[in-house]
């Protein structure tokens, strides 16, 4: 069994908060770092939120959603940090941000056996590694969207990661969290992204040339090849500015024109057209557009591509 019994998050967004909401629930002493007090407010009434609707949907008794709650603190302290035995960075996907972030861990996180692990979608982690005076103990730990529903963790070991990391880290994912653990090499993209985000911007690209409409694209992803949701109203709840930040990652590393984010993805983001978490992207979202799917929605959507959660249960965002 794993010895991870004390975790910590950076960042209480979308992803970091679904991060946190799942160590908690798995009985895991949480504290997640914010930049400010008041953001620190806003993810924790983010990580309720997601409870109360596990609530609301029957999956979570109120007494049972009180004890996770209990079990999460949100903080603008880095000190905080001092004594955990696993962290999870889950800031922007800006190298530069999570490198002062990594820059950080190192100075806060006292144990000397610490995993410090990235959530990046596409960025190489031996380059956060370089970051830190232990780079033997930082590691891939990839979560999709929403983290609470979807199984899957793609586990990213550097050329400096050591062993002991790369089997703590496993057996947290899978032991504790009960998550599928896939292997990938620390290549940009790592293995979803790599072969998501080519599909993502040739439906951009199509949309751009004007060969067919936002809606006619869907349509006919989710019509003739069953998907759930169209590669234009996936790129939507990722965000935009998070599909640019991959697609440049993977250029820069693979220099393949397939990875090369189109003019058009660039002038959207340009004009906060992000999807739904501004209300609008290639397609126009209502009240609900910061993005948030309920648990109990029969479709969710993940830097994987749309799915159903495992078993076919009806379950269910940063999205990546």
């Amino acid at each position: 069994m794993t010895d991870v019994e004390r975790v910590g998050v950076v960042g209480c967004g979308l992803m970091g908060s679904g991060i946190a909401e799942v160590c908690a629930r798995a009985g895991r002493d949480v504290v997640v770092l914010e930049a400010t007090g008041g953001a620190a407010a806003a993810g924790r009434e983010r990580i309720a939120g997601s409870l109360g609707r596990a609530v609301a949907s029957g999956r979570l008794t109120a007494a049972e959603r009180d004890a996770v709650m209990g079990r999460i603190s949100v903080t603008a302290d880095p000190a905080r940090l001092a004594d955990r035995d696993l962290v999870v960075e889950a800031v922007a996907e800006d190298e530069r941000v999570k490198l002062e972030v990594f820059a950080l861990l190192d100075r806060v996180v006292e144990r000397p056996d610490a995993v410090l692990a990235t959530n990046t979608s596409a960025l190489p982690v031996i380059r956060l590694a370089a970051a830190v005076s232990r780079p033997e103990q930082v590691v891939g730990l990839h979560f999709f969207n929403p983290v609470p529903v979807l199984p899957l963790v793609e586990l990213v070991p550097s050329l400096l990661t050591g062993a002991e990391t790369v089997r703590r880290a496993h057996a947290f994912a899978s032991e504790v969290l009960g998550k599928e653990v896939v292997r990938a090499r620390d290549r940009a993209g790592f293995v979803v992204n790599a072969l998501l985000v080519p599909y993502l911007l040739a439906a951009v690209r199509m949309a751009e040339h004007g060969r067919a409409t936002a809606e006619d694209i869907d349509r006919g992803m989710t019509l003739g090849c069953a998907h759930p949701l169209g590669p234009l109203a996936l790129a939507d709840l990722i965000g935009l500015d998070t599909v640019q930040a991959i697609a440049r990652s993977l250029y820069a590393e693979y220099w393949e024109p397939s990875y090369a984010p189109p003019p058009l993805l660039a002038r959207m983001v340009d004009a906060g057209r992000l999807g739904r978490k501004t209300g609008r992207g290639f397609h126009t979202y209502g009240a609900r557009g910061d993005g948030a799917m309920r648990e109990d929605e029969g479709v969710v959507a993940t830097a994987a591509g749309p799915t159903r959660p495992a078993g076919g249960r009806r379950d269910g965002e940063q999205t990546t």
